[in-house]
């Protein structure tokens, strides 16, 4: 069985593995047209912000290592046309720029996502960049380093969030704009993001929310233009989002609107001798029963993993996600899972939401910590459909507790009265999240 995998970052590296692993007699080769595979993108705040110290520990793979566990590893090799009809692929040798044809038995196509271009003008300015790989980390690491910069972050996703706060930590005058009038809007409701700004603020990041931007212009100072106004800066990083990169199959597989290849449960696109995991691929959204585009490595590694599995027939079917997601802003722990309740009402879904404030542990401890919380569940089935935690104190593992419940459809009673365990140390009698069951409880009592 010869075994074609286009791109090699989360997804591709763990697709390769395991197909090498349940399918030892496959013949298999990569081609990446970058000359580097595996670079964790989410590490790339971390090391600008001096956490990591060593930059190579954001590679969990190597071209070498893939090598010896029997793939054929074509670096600096871009594919320029899939004919999923005849089984080819022309593949270009970006050194030498020679072209060939390839034929293949099975595709895999963990192609990525790619940063989005807004249609601004000056946008290919000099002082405007992207951070999406290891060599955009290396060039905004040397970019700012030594005097402290005036840098404008353009977008407040997750990406733009954790940069804003990196360099406002080094000394740096940082601007963070973007289009919504709340920062992380997408992933946090109002009560969240408002503690999340004030943060910001504390620690002199200056916030144009509302804003979009229409002009990049300048040499050694950058002036943006947005529809409110001007800001002065040295540099502009672009994290508005990406797309999935999926042109090679256009026309030929089955996609969303936004071009994300459609998979079934066993990650076979529309042909079925053609499979998809990763920033290219639509991921099966379970709050909502639904295709999703949502860009997340946990989903890569995961529907990696399970193109090995169902190569040759269809073996482990894909569980869906909860597009469960956290960061540290400031010494807070703030992470997520599934519906918020704005996002609820953009998609139509019926939901109610509670949110509370308790210490995780009793007060008759020495010290303890309040955690915000929020839970969004369908009013009429009771069933969890996502939810929210803010706190100094790790909750991190409670927003994997809460994407269980997810998963599994349990509802908010279940959540109120579900076993766990009582030590002082560590909780109360009723964990944080019982309590917050219980207010959901409450709430859906009384509507």
């Amino acid at each position: 069985m010869k075994v074609i995998v286009i791109g090699c970052t989360h997804a591709g590296t763990f697709a390769v593995k395991e197909i090498l692993k349940e399918h030892p007699d496959a013949q298999v080769t990569v081609y990446e047209r970058n000359d580097n595979i595996s670079f964790l993108s989410c590490g790339i705040a971390l090391y600008l912000d001096g956490k990591v110290s060593d930059p190579q520990g954001l590679f969990y793979s190597n071209p070498k290592e893939l090598s010896e566990l029997g793939a054929n590893v074509q670096m600096l090799h871009d594919v320029k046309s899939v004919d999923t009809t005849a089984k080819q692929i022309e593949v270009e040798d970006l050194d030498s720029k020679k072209v060939t044809t390839e034929s293949y038995d099975k595709l895999v196509v963990t192609t990525g996502s790619r940063p989005v271009l807004p249609p601004i003008e000056g946008v290919d300015n000099k002082n405007v960049y992207f951070c999406k790989n290891w060599h955009d980390a290396q060039v905004l690491f040397e970019k700012a380093r030594g005097k402290d910069q005036r840098i404008t972050i353009v977008g407040s996703g997750y990406i733009g969030a954790e940069l804003a706060e990196a360099y406002s930590n080094h000394g740096h005058a940082v601007n963070l704009v973007d289009t919504n009038d709340r920062v992380m809007s997408k992933y946090f409701d109002k009560k969240f993001t408002d503690e999340i700004e004030d943060s910001y603020k504390q620690h002199g990041v200056k916030l144009f929310l509302g804003q979009r931007v229409a002009k990049f212009a300048g040499d050694d100072e950058l002036t943006i233009t947005t529809d409110k106004g001007e800001i002065k800066s040295d540099m502009a990083i672009l994290c508005v989002g990406f797309k999935p990169n999926t042109d090679l199959l256009k026309g030929q597989v089955d996609m969303l609107p936004n071009g994300a290849i459609k998979t079934n449960d066993y990650m076979q696109t529309s042909n079925p001798d053609v499979f998809g995991a990763g920033d290219s691929v639509a991921v099966h959204y379970n709050p909502t029963n639904t295709d999703a585009y949502i860009p997340l490595a946990t989903n890569a590694v995961r529907q990696g993993i399970l193109v090995g599995k169902n190569l040759e027939k269809p073996t482990v079917k894909y569980m869906g996600t909860q597009s469960s997601s956290g960061l540290e802003l400031y010494g807070n722990a703030i992470v997520s899972t599934g519906l918020t309740m704005e996002n609820a009402k953009r998609q139509g879904v019926k939901a109610s939401e509670v949110i509370i404030e308790d210490n995780y542990r009793p007060e008759f401890m020495p010290t303890t910590t309040p955690v915000l919380m929020s839970l969004v569940y369908d009013p009429d089935t009771r069933r969890i459909l996502g939810g929210a935690l803010m706190s100094k104190y790790d909750i991190s593992q409670s927003a994997n507790t809460l994407s269980v419940c997810i998963q599994n459809r349990n509802t908010i009673d279940d959540l109120a009265m579900v076993d766990m365990l009582f030590q002082p140390n560590f909780d109360r009698p009723f964990n944080y999240l019982n309590i917050l069951g219980q207010a959901a409880q409450a709430q859906a009592d009384n509507q």
